[in-house]
């Protein structure tokens, strides 16, 4: 299972995920859209929340998974939802290490509040 690996050291070295893969890991996943923006995919995923208080707890959740993995996400913070994009900067696309974190992500918000 996805949340249960760890993100790898992502180098500008490293080959981002052709169409394929990502759809095979998008597979994995609930919820999440593949999206292009700029030409760079992205993994996206809008969560749903009673309001901001509650939001913003889980925004701060994502944002210590972020530290901790060492890959941060785009977080967008509204009353009552969080948008939350992942897309490895150093390559311009996507990498196994977006999806481990989406998974990880859906972990968080299924977790007791």
């Amino acid at each position: 299972m996805l949340n249960e690996l760890r993100c790898e050291a992502c180098t500008s070295s490293a080959v981002a995920l052709g169409a394929e893969e990502r759809r095979l890991l998008l597979t994995e996943l609930e919820g999440w859209q593949l999206l292009e923006r700029g030409d760079i995919p992205q993994l996206e995923k809008v969560y749903k929340f009673k309001n901001y208080k509650q939001a913003w707890a889980f925004a701060n959740k994502v944002s210590e998974l972020a530290e901790h993995e060492f890959h941060h996400p785009a977080i967008l913070l509204e009353w009552g939802k969080v948008t939350v994009t992942w897309w490895s900067h150093s390559i311009k696309g996507l990498h196994q290490n977006d999806f481990i974190c989406a998974a990880k992500c859906d972990q968080i918000n299924s977790s007791p509040r």
